[in-house]
């Protein structure tokens, strides 16, 4: 049974891991016969979106992009296509700042293109952060040339969500990348971010990590071995600077990945996320069950991860 506090609590989620996909944005997909690693693309308009967080007790969804991305292999389109979306959703935070808040797309690889983009993005469209897919075109985050966008996302103390996308490795039959590559995608990007220092060196800006992290948290300990082949790290350092890390619970509030993200993540870094509309409802909904069921929190843990510890990464939705 939930305590009553933590009952209000599940009743006003904010959602860090939700979706939009405009109609101008999925013709794109479907000019380049693209899709989030052989997933379906859903079905989405604001006032379903709406509806949906009705239902399962959320108050605010901040909406991403999510893979491909907004990158196909050209930068002028992508630039564009970038600049699409993030005015479009835009608009859906200026019609209702209570309900959603917005992650911009940047256009990566195309770094100048990445660094005009959250420019014009967090300064003019007053996004409430970034999304970056978990490689650009097979080239990971802690890559050395997307050093300037780290260090303008920091310079700003900008919040960043991290979200996986398809790789070079080859599908499984009947195994889509979204169901078992996502994940390992999310934990490739997050320790090459840390071994490269990204991490280390920019501590000003939040990163979150879709899906609880992949197997981070599940491995982090092992991959502290990485300090013996990368040069001015350490095994603590290593340890240190995936804690410092977000994680939302997207598809991943299951009895046995709880425990496990709990025990590694710093107070404060679990995050509620839905992961809609690319998980189905049905889904979502027996997550969210096992979220709301778990009986290993501390006092206040489930409330922090339903909206409190979202309330401080984004002030402006405090009072929604």
């Amino acid at each position: 049974m939930l305590g009553r506090q933590e009952a209000v609590a599940a009743s006003r989620r904010i959602d860090v891991h939700q979706h939009l996909i405009p109609g101008a944005y999925r013709e794109v997909m479907e000019r380049h016969g693209a899709t989030a690693a052989g997933w379906p693309t859903p079905a989405w308009d604001a006032e379903s979106a709406i509806a949906m967080m009705d239902r399962r007790s959320i108050a605010t969804g901040v909406l991403s992009v999510s893979s491909p991305g907004t990158h196909f292999g050209d930068d002028a389109e992508a630039r564009a296509v970038a600049r699409g979306v993030n005015e479009y959703g835009a608009e859906l935070v200026k019609d209702r700042p209570d309900r959603f808040g917005l992650f911009a797309s940047l256009p990566l690889p195309d770094v100048d293109g990445a660094l005009a983009e959250a420019a014009y993005a967090l300064d003019e469209l007053h996004a409430d952060g970034v999304v970056l897919m978990s490689n650009a075109h097979g080239r990971y985050l802690g890559d050395k040339e997307f050093a300037p966008l780290w260090e303008e996302l920091d310079a700003r103390g900008a919040v960043v969500f991290i979200h996986p996308t398809g790789s070079a490795l080859p599908m499984l039959d009947g195994l889509p990348g979204p169901v078992v590559d996502f994940p390992f995608d999310t934990t490739r990007t997050a320790l090459h971010m840390t071994v490269n220092g990204v991490m280390g060196r920019h501590t000003r800006m939040k990163v979150i990590l879709s899906h609880a992290g992949g197997f981070l948290p599940y491995a982090a300990w092992r991959f502290t071995l990485g300090a013996q082949f990368n040069p001015g790290t350490t095994p603590e350092s290593i340890l240190a600077d995936l804690r410092r890390f977000y994680f939302d619970t997207a598809l991943s509030a299951s009895p046995s990945a709880l425990p496990s993200l709990l025990a590694f993540a710093a107070p404060g870094h679990v995050l509620y996320g839905s992961d809609s509309p690319f998980a189905a409802e049905e889904h979502g909904r027996l997550f969210d069950s096992m979220l709301d069921g778990y009986d290993g929190y501390e006092p206040g843990g489930l409330d922090a991860i339903n909206r409190g510890s979202a309330e401080v990464l984004f002030p402006r939705l405090g009072a929604a």
